[in-house]
């Protein structure tokens, strides 16, 4: 939808902007994420959109978007877009490659997985501004108490689990994380991405900083490392 109470003839009115003046979030040089929304350019209307960088492995953690679908479309590289499907509780993973897209329901749980080197995904929102709920905050801010009740786990074991989850990770691995130990305690199989059924359906998967200052997401969540 178009922004109808623009005034067109305003001297305030934008009709460009370079993404790389508004970065989202940073791992380090080769995966990091430029955020467009019409904060930033005031004549977008109801879209907005991630530029996202990604070298092999690394992970768009799993999130939900409460206020938009998205559109994830692969410019360079590869990737696998896996999405849980909340009528069918069915896990669905789409691998995409240079022209090619996978839509995400607006409210659906879902990530990205880098294939290879050098891929570039350009993630598009029907909304000014998309709000974002991730993963590890769910994790890191819910108490191990309610795991451990709600699911019949050891609450011993869950803390320890959890534990290494301490800010909100938007790209992962950490940048600090070993890929065979888990902050010197537990050993954990490398993520593969041999271990996906590079076709729809379920994946056979394994149990598995660099930072600038964020800008303010649309729901208020802020990724500057202090949450």
């Amino acid at each position: 939808m178009a922004v109808s109470y623009m005034d067109f003839s305003s001297p305030s009115v934008q009709f460009s902007y370079d993404l790389n003046n508004n970065p989202f979030f940073k791992k380090d040089s080769r995966n990091y994420i430029n955020f467009l929304s019409i904060n930033q350019l005031n004549t977008l209307g109801n879209v907005s959109l991630l530029d996202i960088y990604l070298s092999k492995d690394n992970v768009i953690e799993p999130h939900i978007h409460q206020n938009a679908s998205e559109v994830v479309y692969c410019i360079s590289g590869a990737a696998v877009v896996s999405l849980i499907n909340p009528f069918t509780k069915e896990l669905l993973n789409f691998p995409i490659q240079p022209g090619q897209v996978a839509n995400v329901p607006q409210g659906w749980w879902h990530y990205e997985i880098a294939s290879v080197d050098n891929t570039h995904l350009l993630a598009i929102f029907d909304a000014p501004v998309p709000e974002f709920i991730g993963g590890s905050d769910l994790l890191r801010l819910t108490p191990a108490s309610v795991f451990a009740h709600t699911y019949c786990l050891n609450e011993a074991k869950v803390k320890d689990t959890l534990a290494p989850i301490t800010k909100t990770v938007v790209i992962g691995p950490p940048s600090d994380c070993k890929p065979n130990q888990v902050q010197g305690k537990a050993a954990h199989p490398a993520y593969s991405n041999r271990d996906y059924n590079q076709a729809q359906g379920h994946p056979h998967r394994p149990n598995l900083d660099d930072r600038q200052q964020q800008p303010v997401i649309g729901n208020g969540w802020k990724y500057d490392g202090r949450n």
